[in-house]
């Protein structure tokens, strides 16, 4: 079954990535460096968020919303600090996005 998962890198930015079916593999491939791109050069990673999933289209939809997400919302979600991350859900007129970011 498919995960998301959140790393913080040592540059303390986050990764939002999704694995297929193994996220200690998928973890650990980040953590050596193993594919080029946005992880290898910030090393050493933290896993600091995962959530299984059992369809392969729910995971890639909360990925894509993740990645969408500022970085205060996703310090929020981390936290677990769901009334923060409602209040950084806002629209600038107040009102909250209904099931978008």
């Amino acid at each position: 079954m498919p995960w998301v998962y959140i790393l913080r890198c040592a540059d303390d930015s986050y990764y939002v990535g999704l694995a297929q079916v193994d996220l200690d593999r998928r973890v650990g491939e980040h953590q050596s460096g193993a594919f080029p791109g946005y992880t290898s050069s910030r090393r050493p990673v933290v896993l600091v968020w995962a959530t299984e999933y059992e369809r392969f289209d729910q995971a890639i939809a909360f990925e894509r919303r993740l990645k969408g997400w500022s970085r205060a919302k996703k310090d929020a979600f981390v936290r677990g600090d769901f009334e923060h991350l409602r209040a950084k859900s806002r629209r600038r007129g107040g009102s909250p996005i209904s099931g978008d970011n």
